[in-house]
This record gives structure tokens, sequence and C-alpha cells, in this order.
């Protein structure tokens, strides 16, 4: 993880929700009401087959709509599959999670990358983050999952995004936080409309230019959904046209569903590119 802006291609990072209400697909590692471990592990292992670089987990739902989950219920779903794919898989673990304290549990458990929807903006994540030497991807949202697509207003998203990221980043160098260890997230659908959401991709090479590695995250998103007028399950054809374009914009990091498709489209681009 340390030469993330060195790879000759896109890190591929693939998904691995341990919710029961994720958009596109809460529950799946679920028997039950309880996150099963055969299945978290089945699922990782065909993730890897596939291509996968990392692995993203997390224990909280951040579609729009969702509630937040309490801290201990974040805990048990992420620490014990933590610590299982880290005993089993030598693959670096992402931690998706605002929580300083699943943070610190994190690091000591082994986790390779923290990535925050939130941007480390709850009271102590800057500090739990510095106390860390891991990479750290801090994303743009607007308000909280509950109401954050509740008529989104900007006057300019891309420079507003851009200003939000310079702020973050700035933050964390005061806390101690080299810029070397962050990864910039715009925050597809994370408080922004479809137009918003078309414009902030047409600029992410402005982002790029900003200097730091940049992830993009639109897997099976609701803008694919708008563009193609596709439910949720037939998003992949769209995901992977988006996940070259991104590659192709100067994205460091993509945030999948479906990994195979996503490493063969890389594929193709990285062959007939000159």
């Amino acid at each position: 993880m340390e030469n993330i802006t060195q790879q000759g291609r896109p890190l591929v990072m693939a998904i691995l929700n341990l919710t029961p209400d994720s958009f596109s697909d809460g529950g799946v590692l679920y028997r039950g009401d309880k996150i099963d471990l055969d299945t978290v592990l089945h699922r990782a292992q065909g993730l890897i087959d596939e291509g996968a670089d990392l692995l993203d987990i997390g224990g909280e739902s951040t579609r729009p709509g969702a509630d937040q989950v309490v801290l201990s219920a974040e805990l048990d779903r992420v620490l014990p599959v933590l610590e299982a794919l880290r005993s089993r898989f030598d693959i670096p673990l992402s931690v998706d999670t605002s929580s300083p304290e699943l943070m610190a549990e994190a690091v000591s458990r082994g986790a390779a990358m923290l990535n925050d929807v939130r941007a480390l903006s709850r009271v102590g994540a800057l500090e739990a983050a510095a106390a860390s030497s891991l990479p750290i991807c801090l994303m743009h949202s607007l308000g909280e999952p509950q109401v954050m697509q509740d008529n989104p207003q900007y006057r300019d998203v891309v420079a507003e995004v851009i200003g939000f990221l310079r702020r973050r980043i700035s933050a964390c160098e005061k806390a101690g936080i080299s810029r070397s260890r962050l990864v910039l997230d715009p925050g597809f659908g994370f408080g922004k409309t479809l137009e918003q959401n078309i414009a902030l991709f047409r600029a992410l090479p402005a982002l790029v230019a900003e200097g730091l590695p940049v992830m993009v995250g639109v897997s099976r998103k609701s803008m694919i959904g708008a563009i193609l007028n596709k439910p949720v399950e037939q998003r992949v054809y769209g995901s992977a046209a988006l996940a070259v374009l991104a590659a192709q914009a100067g994205a460091a990091v993509l945030r999948v569903h479906d990994v195979a498709a996503t490493v063969d489209s890389l594929k193709m681009l990285e062959a007939i590119q000159p």
C-alpha cells in the first residue's frame, strides 16, 4: 500500500460489506441475523481469485437514507472478520469506518488502510488516524446518509468538492498526518444529483492534478441506474465502463463490487492504450 501511486494501473479494491442493509449486497454474508464467517471467507477467496488487489470491509451502511449504526454493532461486525481475513489471506485489508474507536482497533489488528466517508471529521478520528502509519482515504460527502440526497445544492460542485478535500488535507497535516499517506475520493452519490455526479466525473483529471492518489467508487451506483434505467443487479457493464474511464482520467484506486469485470476491462485498456 505504500506504493499506491507507483502501480502501472489502478488498484482494484473489492467491496466486502458486513452490513444487512447496504444498497447492493446488504445481508449476503449473513446467516439469519449474524455474519457467517465461512461465507465471508468464501466470498473473499472469490474476490482474490478474480484479481482484487485489496479488500475493503465495512460495518456501517452509508447508502442514502441509511440509519447510523451504533458503535458496538460496528465493532462486532468488523473486528472478527478482520481477524479472520488476516489469518487466512495475504492481501491488504482496508477498513471502511468513521469511528475512531474502530480505527484504533483495526490498526492494532493489522489493517492496511483506513477509508473514511466522513474524511476524519468525527471527534477523535484525526487523532486515531495520526496514531497509525496507514494510508487514509478522505471522501467528500454532503451531510449524513439519512439526509444527504435531500436536494443537495452547490454553486460549483467541482470547486466545492476540491475545496473541501483541500481543507481536510490541511487538517490532516496539522494533526501530524503527512500528505504522502492520503488518498482522495470525490464521493460519487454522497449528496450529489445525477448532473453533479457527471460533472465531478468529467472533472476527475482536475482532482488527480491535486497531486494525491484518487479513489473512485461508482460501482453499481444510482447514477448508472439513472443513465441506463437498470436495477442494481444489472449495472455491471455500466460500472466497468466507468472504471475504464476513471483509469484513463488517472484514478489510482477503483472501489468495486464486480472484480472480474473490472480487472478484464483494465487489462484491455492496458493492452490497447499507448
